[in-house]
């Protein structure tokens, strides 16, 4: 073949390709859920097969039966995930239940709830200068933005947080955040 005719070869393979394709997907879905049990799972490991005769669908015999080819390629597939998930379940039984945690305190809720009111630039900036104990140049830092950023995102961010507090058990001016801080 002349290596102009190349891309009208590439395309026919293409073509060929994608009535292959549009002409079993179905039929394939259909005898992956009957092997499977699982509609999606099924349409997971076709899909993939799929993906996998498309890279190599020059090597592919499409007057063959690519669709066996297809199938057993899905059907591979599918031991496998199931293989995967079995050995993953024995390991969380043998780990055993998680340990139980305690749900969280009250003004932890109260804190939260405030916090999700405010701009997300101010919540981030608190919660990393407060929370997390870095300086204002550390988050500057990790926000990548400048300090005096930072120090405006802060105090509007705890004025806002005051007002939202107010009248709560995290109320400013009868308590401390650094309680919640710490707590």
């Amino acid at each position: 073949m002349r290596p102009l005719d190349e891309p009208r070869a590439r395309e026919t393979d293409e073509d060929a390709f994608d009535a292959f394709y549009a002409a079993s997907v179905s039929r394939l879905i259909g005898q992956l859920y009957a092997m499977t049990g699982n509609l999606a799972e099924a349409q997971d490991v076709v899909q993939e097969a799929f993906a996998r005769a498309w890279e190599r669908r020059s090597a592919l015999d499409l007057d063959g039966a690519p669709e066996a080819w297809v199938r057993t390629v899905a059907w591979r597939l599918a031991v496998s995930r199931f293989r995967r998930m079995r050995t993953a379940l024995a390991l969380v039984r043998r780990q055993g239940p998680p340990p139980s945690v305690p749900p969280p305190e009250p003004h932890h809720v109260l804190l939260v709830q405030a916090l999700r009111k405010i701009p997300e630039a101010q919540r981030r900036a608190v919660v990393l200068h407060h929370l997390c104990d870095l300086s204002v140049d550390q988050v500057a830092a990790e926000t990548d933005c400048p300090v005096g950023t930072v120090k405006a995102r802060l105090s509007r961010g705890r004025a806002a947080l005051a007002k939202l507090l107010a009248d709560t058990e995290l109320d400013p001016r009868t308590s401390g955040l650094s309680e919640v801080r710490h707590g």
